[in-house]
């Protein structure tokens, strides 16, 4: 898996205002939402392109289109919904599908509860949002579910990830021959015995919509 740290100061600066517990729920979307669509021009660096021939009010010329078919954005539910817009404003022509997965927090497994993606995904560019790279859990089952489905290109974006989520979706998904990639906004320096990130920003989902 190739794993790319988008070191820039605006990621760095929107990054610390949501680490702040101080942040409020509204300032915390809105902040995801920039910081989400500032990971996502890393992201896209190879988005899959085809020539596209136009006329510029000087003379013809030859630019790019995205490939069909289009890329798909897959927030995983419930705190990648927080991260769908940031992606959707810089790729407005993705198809979007809907992965519901859920963390065990007793053995911090990821449990599949909701789908709503094509049955076939072959020849499909992937963009995996969830804000947390935390166990790697719920992220390597998003994957691999997505790659059973004929993906054969697969990114995922997170806003902050762990080195042990790193290396346990490294390890979960060393039989697949595809390219995986990971843009992350930070990488933090462990997770703590109740399976949170450190330093971190707490509960993604919690802080985007409240506790419920």
């Amino acid at each position: 898996m190739r794993v790319h740290v988008a070191d820039h100061p605006l990621i760095t600066h929107k990054l610390t205002y949501l680490r702040d517990k101080r942040t409020d729920s509204p300032t915390f979307r809105r902040l995801t939402e920039e910081l989400v669509t500032l990971l996502a021009y890393e992201a896209t660096r190879d988005v899959r392109v085809e020539p596209f021939d136009i006329e510029t009010p000087v003379a013809p010329t030859t630019g790019i289109k995205l490939s069909n078919p289009k890329p798909l954005i897959v927030p995983i539910l419930r705190a990648g919904l927080g991260m769908l817009e940031g992606m959707v404003r810089l790729l407005p022509s993705a198809e979007v599908g809907f992965l519901g997965m859920q963390r065990n927090e007793e053995t911090l497994e990821a449990i599949t509860y909701a789908n709503r993606l094509p049955d076939d995904l072959r020849g499909r560019q992937c963009y995996v949002v969830d804000p947390m790279l935390a166990t790697g859990g719920t992220l390597a089952d998003a994957i691999r579910y997505l790659a059973d489905r004929g993906a054969d290109d697969i990114t995922a974006v997170t806003l902050l990830a762990a080195p042990e989520g790193i290396k346990a979706v490294e390890e979960a998904l060393a039989d697949l021959d595809i390219p995986i990639n990971l843009v992350t906004g930070a990488l933090d320096e462990r997770l703590n015995d109740k399976g949170y990130i450190v330093p971190g920003l707490g509960d993604a989902g919690d802080r985007l919509y409240g506790v419920v």
